[in-house]
């Protein structure tokens, strides 16, 4: 059987023309399993502050003045769900698609990129298990790349706070100066030809990147960190839902 083609969002109809120098497609890539997080329903759907956790992502997105499609990764036999649990309960501004994930989340996010359209120069990467991503953020990424025709990519990061260790087996063998360490995050901005070569070349050379900036390095593209807040966290356990929710709840409070 053949890989699922891009489906057009059941709320097409609502779109609105995409705001002049809108030139980013949004990859949102929901299409892991979450089997860490314990949740049979994947932790894309479980709920937060009243909507499915992938929602915020999206809403983000689409609120982001840069950008002029999304995209949506997920498993082909969620892609009904995700139309009626998620995209039929918002009120979107912005032309959805909806992408196959593959078995890994390269696999996916190359998935999404060949649904992107090509009139379209740049793409935004970004995990839909971070639903604290702000327009703001996504903005300044994008800015990164727009501005810098050196650059590649531009990534939003956090500077470590915490004191690194390296560590053979299970004894400390150094302590690297933390101030040349960052924690990388998403959405992760690239000029959507640089990204698009960067995963042919992965996945020719059978390379598995730790994150899309990876594959683009280790092309020689350069990429600069923008920083991001340390709350833009990544859902991984059921701990770090209750600490989006906090923040979500505060957020919207204010």
């Amino acid at each position: 059987m053949g890989t699922p083609s891009p489906v057009p969002c059941p709320c097409a109809s609502l779109v609105r023309d995409a705001p002049d120098g809108a030139d980013v497609c949004a990859i949102v890539v929901a299409g892991g399993s979450g089997e860490r997080f314990g949740d049979p329903r994947g932790k894309q759907f479980v709920d937060l502050c009243g909507l499915p956790l992938m929602s915020w992502s999206i809403m983000a997105f689409d609120r982001a003045p840069s950008v002029a499609r999304i995209v949506v990764v997920c498993a082909p036999d969620r892609a009904a769900q995700v139309e009626k649990d998620v995209l039929s309960e918002l009120s979107l501004a912005k032309p959805v698609t909806l992408a196959p994930s593959g078995a890994t989340r390269q696999d996916s996010v190359r998935s999404g990129l060949d649904a992107t359209p090509c009139d379209l120069p740049l793409v935004a990467v970004h995990d839909a298990a971070r639903p604290l991503i702000e327009v703001g953020q996504i903005e300044e990424c994008v800015s990164a790349v727009r501005v810098d025709e050196s650059l590649a990519g531009a990534i939003l990061a956090a500077r470590s706070v915490d004191t690194l260790k390296l560590v053979e087996g299970n004894t400390i063998v150094a302590t690297p100066d933390r101030s040349f360490y960052w924690a990388a995050q998403t959405p992760q901005v690239f000029r959507r030809r640089v990204l698009l070569a960067a995963h042919k070349a992965a996945a020719h050379e059978d390379y598995q990147g730790t994150d899309d900036a990876s594959l683009v390095e280790r092309l020689g593209g350069k990429v600069r960190v923008v920083e991001s807040t340390r709350d833009n966290i990544k859902i991984t356990l059921p701990e770090d839902l209750a600490l989006a929710e906090a923040a979500l709840e505060r957020r919207l409070l204010t």
